[in-house]
């Protein structure tokens, strides 16, 4: 076959001959293929990060707007999109092999209209009840679900000598969703974005912001353009997925990744995604507490009790050529690396998601009070603190950072291995973690948290930053250890269970916020950060390591 003729290689959308190893056809044909897919993943992916993440900028609004809905119950808006999406990662894990590259994300990029423009709907009416805007925050998890798809995406295309750039670029610039978010929706909130299709403003009842500084109350604001605003990205970005993105059917010769026709391909992303819907429902419904569910479990019953389910009901509910591609794939269960890498990519992802989540409502809460104690020595938070920073100015910069240094996480690791790269930041996290609990400690108790304020935005940057690199150290990791038919599946595991870091971090911060002590917070972090240094070391770093370094 000649390699240097793209044409030759398959038919339309879908490619019949993939081989990127082969340094001939990497560079007369495969490069310029694989990062124009990458290079159109990046935008969707971004979106999708964006989309999920948007209830940590909205919840914080909805405080400042005087919905009437308590600090717990905003922070549980926040994690149940951080559960939705991680548990839509399980099955976004499996589809680029069920569905192919292309269809996949074409598909779930243009799922992401729905919970935008629900999320829009929902925001106009602050008399609505809770259980309407966790419905939407349940919905918005369809953005967490993509990362998933598209990492496995993006790893089957690039030779393994460059997984770690490729899959730390798609990852780095697409966690910049988050950083995006929280500089674009402060700004839309501004103003009458759809105009009269866009609804009425609302008036500020405490002191908002954004970027460039501080926004006082008794400004109108439309905080529906939080989900309105993505639709003037969504819509043009899934046309461009659908006329620039590939399948590839033969990923491996012998294994067999037929996608069949495009309505076929379709059929299974949205039963998978839906499947998944049903235990997290169910799950929530016996995790919160009344009037929306029964509150029969804690979150660490909850939160397996949904893995577990999410992957019985995809087992024993599918059907046809997918019910045989997914037990092909669930061998990666068997390997005890898809579980090291499993807790190593917790420390990383888990940290850089779960903080985003639940960092801007965590800085309102603690540095936007006056903590002081009254006359019978009880300590009293009210939201009266004039000297507050404002929060919707600070809150991008740690997740910008980690997504920034993403990728040179990745490119590191390229050349001196992974695993060192992950000891090395492990080691920070864990002293950098018991600093900023320490600091919160302290700002939490004081009349005048802002004081504070740098310190604890530092030691986040520190985190954050050390996470990002972590990011790109583990993916790099994972192409090492696992073959091109098991990276994938396991690059999608790995980021479902570690993105449950969005549920554990908002319920674990809010917790502990209300009961007085945020720091035990960040100081459990600590050890378990400190438990992974110990992990990554017996399996990758000691003498008789299983693979030395990867």
């Amino acid at each position: 076959m000649n390699t240097s003729n793209p044409a030759r290689i398959g038919t339309g959308a879908t490619l019949e001959d993939w081989r990127p190893e082969d340094e001939t056809f990497w560079e007369n044909t495969g490069k310029k293929i694989a990062y124009r897919n990458l290079w159109l993943s990046v935008p969707a992916l971004l979106c999708g990060f964006a989309i999920w993440g948007m209830w940590g900028i909205i919840t914080v609004q909805m405080l400042n707007l005087g919905f009437p809905f308590t600090q717990a119950e905003l922070f549980s808006l926040t994690a149940i999109a951080g559960l939705a999406g991680a548990t839509m990662r399980i099955p976004a894990s499996f589809l680029i092999r069920l569905a192919g590259g292309r269809n996949t994300i074409f598909l779930t990029t243009a799922m992401l209209l729905a919970p935008a423009i629900g999320t829009g709907i929902v925001l106009q009416h602050k008399d609505w009840p809770l259980w309407a805007f966790q419905l939407m925050a349940l919905w918005s998890g369809v953005g967490g679900g993509n990362f998933a798809s598209s990492m496995s995406n993006i790893s089957t295309f690039f030779p393994k000598r460059l997984q770690g750039t490729a899959l730390g670029l798609n990852a780095g610039l697409g966690n910049f969703g988050v950083t995006t978010m929280q500089i674009v929706i402060p700004l839309v909130m501004t103003m009458p974005l759809l105009g009269a299709l866009g609804g009425e403003s609302m008036t500020l009842v405490k002191d908002s912001g954004w970027i460039f500084g501080k926004i006082l109350a008794g400004t109108p604001t439309w905080i529906q353009n939080a989900g309105f605003a993505w639709l003037l990205s969504l819509v043009p970005l899934s046309i461009l997925c659908w006329f620039g993105m590939n399948n590839l059917k033969t990923v491996t010769p012998g294994v067999d990744s037929s996608m069949g026709s495009t309505i076929a391909a379709f059929v299974k992303i949205v039963w998978l995604y839906t499947l998944s819907f049903l235990p997290a429902g169910v799950g929530l419904y016996l995790y919160l507490p009344a009037p929306t569910g029964l509150g029969l479990l804690n979150m660490w019953l909850a939160m397996p009790l949904i893995i577990v389910s999410t992957l019985m009901v995809m087992k024993f509910t599918a059907f046809g050529t997918m019910k045989d591609n997914i037990a092909k794939q669930f061998a990666i269960f068997g390997n005890k690396h898809t579980w090291s890498m499993t807790a190593l990519y917790i420390v990383t992802f888990g940290s850089f998601i779960g903080f985003s989540m639940a960092l801007p409502l965590a800085m309102k809460v603690i540095f936007g009070i006056s903590h002081v104690t009254d006359a019978n020595g009880v300590m009293q938070h009210t939201l009266n603190n004039p000297n507050a920073p404002t929060v919707l100015a600070y809150a991008w910069i740690g997740p910008f950072v980690g997504a920034a240094v993403r990728p040179i996480g990745g490119w590191i690791s390229d050349k001196v291995g992974g695993s060192i790269v992950t000891q090395i930041i492990s080691a920070i996290m864990v002293v950098a973690s018991v600093a900023v609990g320490y600091v919160m400690m302290r700002a939490y108790a004081s009349p005048t948290p802002e004081q504070h304020f740098p310190a604890f935005l530092g030691l986040f940057i520190v985190l954050f930053a050390a996470s990002g690199i972590g990011n790109g150290s583990t993916f790099r990791t994972i192409g090492v250890i696992f073959d091109r038919t098991q990276a994938g599946p396991v690059l999608g595991w790995t980021s479902a269970v570690a993105a449950y870091g969005a549920f554990v971090a908002p319920i674990v911060i809010g917790d502990q916020i209300k009961a007085g002590t945020p720091q035990y917070a960040m100081y459990g972090f600590a050890v378990f950060y400190a438990l992974c240094l110990v992990l990554n070391w017996w399996f990758y770093l000691r003498k008789n390591a299983y693979v030395k370094n990867p």
